[in-house]
């Protein structure tokens, strides 16, 4: 528990592709247990500019400072998101990190060697979807089997807009940043994690888990956005 915790920033999470905010429960009791007062964003992977403007309204509607948090395709949408004044810091949770005009198929375009192919399947009127049958190996392999089963068959379609969202400005070149590597990732491989990490500046973290580290680890998740919140505070006080 931190005290004087209403001089700490506000916590925002933003979700990934495939899923929604519900995934953020375990990190979201966490934070608060620890006086953090924290929103999650229900953004709709529609497109980029619609996923950064649902984003915004919740920095908005925030009364102190904040850190932003994204995982998977939830980096993207931080990435553009937080040029918003209120935010002081980015918090990537093995998440995609982009460079002025890039998106999250042209980081895809050139994986490591042996890196794993996530099982995307097309659907109809441009979305996406991951095979279920692979959902639990590829997504999620340190969730119990059933709450995997769960996932995928609640999962969200992703449109394809917003795999191809460019980043238009950056805000890892102006803020501090924070990333953690799920070395165990089989849909962003960690190889590339680093690289996106090493490049951004970020303090980087590192530790065992699936893409769904935010689940199945949220104590290692949120020991890394307290530590990024606590920075910040030090910072400017």
């Amino acid at each position: 528990m931190f005290s004087n915790s209403e001089d700490l920033p506000s916590i925002v999470l933003v979700h990934g592709a495939f899923v929604d905010g519900s995934g953020w429960e375990g990190v979201y009791r966490i934070l608060k247990k620890n006086g953090f007062k924290v929103t999650i964003v229900q953004h709709p992977t529609l497109s980029l500019p619609d996923d950064v403007a649902v984003t915004k309204l919740a920095i908005d509607a925030e009364e102190n400072n904040v850190i932003l948090v994204g995982h998977s395709y939830g980096g993207v949408v931080i990435t553009e998101a937080g040029n918003h004044p209120k935010v002081t810091g980015l918090v990537y949770i093995a998440a995609f990190a982009p460079d002025i005009g890039e998106s999250i198929a042209s980081l895809k375009q050139n994986p490591p060697p042996g890196a794993p192919v996530p099982p995307i399947q097309p659907q109809k009127d441009g979305f996406l979807s991951l095979d279920k049958a692979k959902f639990h190996e590829s997504f999620a392999a340190d969730v119990e089997k059933e709450k995997a089963e769960f996932m995928a068959d609640s999962q969200v379609l992703w449109k394809t807009e917003a795999l191809n969202g460019a980043v238009s400005e950056p805000a890892w070149k102006s803020k501090p940043s924070w990333y953690l590597v799920a070395a165990d990732d089989q849909m962003i491989p960690p190889q590339t994690q680093r690289f996106m990490s090493e490049r951004i500046g970020a303090t980087l973290v590192e530790s065992p888990g699936s893409h769904s580290i935010f689940i199945s680890q949220p104590e290692v998740v949120a020991k890394l956005i307290e530590k990024a919140a606590t920075g910040i505070k030090a910072a400017t006080t």
